[in-house]
């Protein structure tokens, strides 16, 4: 069975014809249609991809490496595994990269011509990042590949919505919200990010109705004065408790507002005295509410100011804040500019700061079930634990329902067509995949007033509808009764942690609308992947890592096993070639093992001594304990920690003491049990470290397995999860002795000048040296080891 490998070094290539090897043997292909078993599957939430633009930097190739050791640890553990692939193909990403691909605006250009465009870009660059996966050697059901923006997909999202709106989750509303200009659409409050930006806070007179006198009103969005209703002052701030329920005059604009105490109002900002404006934060939103202020529009959809700005309309944010204060400082109305730093809130995918302005759209309800929300998400075991409190925090944090309407094009349509004679929303019967802007409705009649014409909604959902029930769409939910009963709730959703309150949460939401259930028993977070000097990499810091290079250069194992042994489970890591480079060194050393290993005949489990040898005792004991931890480490899903307990034990144990304690007996020409205990002791190790490696780096793993230990065994899922073997544990405790006596007599040799060749000693070299008394056991592989001579 075993065949004595000749190649002298672990090739990279190797890899491509392994991949090719698991394609026609179908290694990992699991067809749950013709699965008759009652067994629960274990199915993994993948994260779909999103291909737009150059898909990935190191950071992500490396979460999706992680993913794959997820199921590839499951199936070692004898499940049946479902690791979906999809590809997450709808939103605003790409719609700015065929913008910028093209040279166009979405606004200016065909609907249905700019759609065609954003398909092309999403198949060119598709290819590419599914390139990267399977390079990665990822055990996926590629095969069964999703895209959320196929009809079928999209059919299913329209139709988990029209069963959301029957049930009343869904309704119409105007109001406030965060819209995005350069996008051109609302976006919901977890697709804004903060940054602290440096702003100009002006310091402008206000002066009282017919009066002479005035006071100073500190703001960072002059541009809105035209908009302003009210201004505020604390109740308690001695400076203002005069003039409180007085009249002041808006400089340039000349309307009156009134002073108004209120709590919200910060002594120590500014002068303490603010203006509330339509709309300059979340803050002005409330106060609007609360006190029942009039708005006033002042910016509009393309982020210019509205006609109640006067003088002043039709301008760009900047250009009005410009003017305004150029104005305002002409008349004298400027006392003071103070540069600061202000938190502001942005578009997470444009970068561009966030407006408030009152739009149409439709929610979906969160707020009435955020405690229980709250309630059901105890049930999920977070790995790590900590980030359990990123979704706590978000859901604490909701203070409206979800806007989920888009006024963008690339999405699935919101399948409503609208009756002119009474514009009551009519909605289609769920199954099919609807486009209400380009299409008749597929009824003839208005629900309510009998009418029989219609214009279609032109709307689109938020992406985040499309990608929140993806575990649903991978469970064939109200699809195929007997595969959604044995996979769903699925096992793990492995996620990053930047988008925990985004993917994670939506999905929570949604699933628990729609069956009552949450949709994992786990989620694994992945922390970010950062530079060497420790920051989040980002196009526009230059800092970006392409991970194809390096998988070319090192191989996808060498990769694999950076990303393991560089990343402890939820924390940022350091992005770095030099590690890879180190991780391919230990590649090359595993491979090295292997051909020495290949020269020996396996000794089976059957045919080993009744009685094994010391020394063999002394490293299954170690073997006992590598395994135990790195097990550990596995069901943590962790990879953290076998990748670096196989290597310590695998270099530094195995190879450098064990091995070559153990040559004199594995050559010695004679069978007898001693070397009988030396060669099945070996197999047994390299067995174990195979495949406890295997999840990790599966190419060379599959590799070793094969030549020495079958092809036909490797692929037919004989593999099992290894066997913690207790039996030798007392051995344990000598493991510091025997590398203390052996790194001595190979230091001593060093430094011993021989008295033939006036050079060091060589390795082979006798030497004269006692074996202290706690290594009597070993004696006779230390002295042919080191060729000792006792006196």
């Amino acid at each position: 069975m075993s065949v004595k490998i000749t190649d002298k070094a672990w090739s990279s290539e190797l890899e491509k014809k392994i991949i090719h090897d698991w394609r026609n043997n179908k290694t990992y292909d699991f067809d749950a249609t013709t699965d008759q078993s009652n067994e629960k599957y274990f199915v993994i939430d993948t994260p779909p991809p999103y291909p737009s633009g150059r898909p990935w930097h190191i950071g992500a190739a490396a979460h999706y490496a992680q993913i794959d050791m997820i199921a590839r640890f499951a199936r070692l553990k004898g499940l049946k595994v479902i690791f979906p692939i999809g590809v997450d193909r709808n939103g605003i990403p790409v719609e700015i990269h065929t913008e910028k691909k093209y040279k166009i605006r979405m606004r200016n250009t065909d609907r249905k011509e700019f759609l065609k465009l954003c398909k092309l870009t999403l198949d060119e660059t598709e290819d590419e990042f599914m390139g990267i996966l399977t390079s990665l050697g990822l055990s996926a059901n590629f095969n069964q590949k999703y895209q959320t923006d196929s009809p079928d997909f999209r059919a299913f999202t329209q139709a988990t919505f029209i069963e959301m709106w029957n049930r009343g989750l869904v309704y119409l509303g105007n109001r406030p919200n965060n819209y995005c200009v350069d996008c051109g659409t609302t976006i919901a409050d977890a697709e804004i990010i903060y940054s602290d930006i440096e702003t100009k806070l002006v310091y402008i007179k206000f002066y009282f109705k017919n009066s002479n006198d005035s006071i100073v009103i500190a703001t960072t969005r002059p541009e809105l004065l035209f908009a302003c209703q009210a201004i505020i002052v604390n109740p308690e701030d001695e400076r203002y408790k005069k003039i409180q329920g007085k009249f002041l005059k808006i400089p340039l604009f000349e309307r009156e507002v009134k002073i108004i105490p209120h709590n919200s109002a910060d002594m120590n900002f500014g002068s303490g005295a603010v203006m509330i404006c339509s709309y300059g934060d979340l803050n002005d939103v409330q106060l609007f509410r609360e006190l029942g202020l009039t708005e006033i529009r002042s910016i509009d959809l393309n982020g210019r100011t509205t006609e109640f700005a006067g003088e002043f309309a039709n301008l760009k944010i900047k250009e009005a804040r410009d003017k305004i204060v150029d104005g305002l400082t002409n008349r004298g109305l400027v006392e003071k500019i103070e540069i600061i730093t202000h938190r502001t809130p942005l578009c997470e995918r444009s970068k561009t700061q966030i407006e408030i302005i009152s739009l149409e759209d439709y929610y979906l309800k969160q707020v009435d079930i955020k405690s229980e929300l709250l309630e059901r998400s105890n049930s999920i075991k977070f790995y790590p634990e900590m980030h359990r409190q990123i979704l706590v925090n978000w859901i604490n944090s909701i203070a409206i329902d979800w806007p989920i309407s888009r006024r963008r094009f690339y999405g699935t349509e919101i399948p409503i067509w609208y009756c002119t004679k009474c514009n009551s929303p009519n909605l289609p019967q769920p199954g099919k995949y609807y486009r209400p802007w380009e299409e008749d409705p597929p009824f003839e009649k208005c629900n309510k007033c009998n009418n029989d014409k219609f214009e279609g909604e032109k709307r689109i959902f938020d992406t985040w509808m499309d990608s929140s029930i993806t575990p649903l769409y991978i469970t064939k939910f109200n699809k195929n009764k007997e595969i959604f009963e044995k996979s769903y709730p699925t096992a793990i959703r492995p996620q990053g942690k930047d988008i925990v309150r985004t993917w994670l949460y939506y999905t929570i939401l949604r699933c628990v609308y729609l069956t009552d259930q949450i949709p994992w028993e786990s989620a694994w977070i992945m922390g970010y992947g950062v530079d060497e000097k420790g920051e989040k990499m980002s196009k526009s810091k230059g800092n970006v890592i392409d991970p194809l290079p390096l998988i070319n250069k090192y191989g996808a194992d060498a990769f694999r096993f950076w990303s393991a042994s560089e990343t402890n489970i939820g924390y940022d890591f350091r992005c770095s070639e030099l590690k890879i480079q180190g991780a391919q060194k230990f590649l090359s050393k595993l491979w090295n093992i292997g051909r020495f290993i290949s020269n020996f005949e396996v000794v089976e489990e059957n045919n080993k001594p009744h009685e094994l040898n010391p020394t063999d005792k002394w490293i299954l004991a170690e073997l006992s304990k590598t395994t135990e931890k790195c097990l550990e480490g596995y069901e943590e899903l962790n990879f953290f920690i076998p990748a670096n307990v196989i290597r310590e034990f695998t270099w530094n144990i195995f190879a450098a003491h064990y091995i070559e304690m153990i040559k004199g007996r594995a050559y010695n020409t004679k069978s007898d049990d001693n070397r009988k205990s030396a060669l099945y002791t070996i197999h047994k190790c390299f067995r174990t470290i195979l495949l406890l490696l295997e999840p990790i780096s599966p190419f060379i793993t599959y590799e070793l397995w094969s030549k020495i230990y079958g092809k036909e065994e490797m692929l037919s899922s004989k593999k099992k999860i290894p066997i913690i073997e207790k039996k030798y544990d007392s051995f344990v405790h000598l493991t510091q002795s025997i590398i203390k006596f052996n790194s001595d007599i190979w230091n001593k040799k060093k430094e011993t000048i021989s008295e033939i060749t006036n050079k060091p000693l060589s390795l082979k070299d006798p030497i004269q040296t006692e074996i202290p008394t706690e290594l009597e056991l070993f004696r006779d592989d230390l002295i042919v080891m080191h060729n000792i001579i006792t006196e």
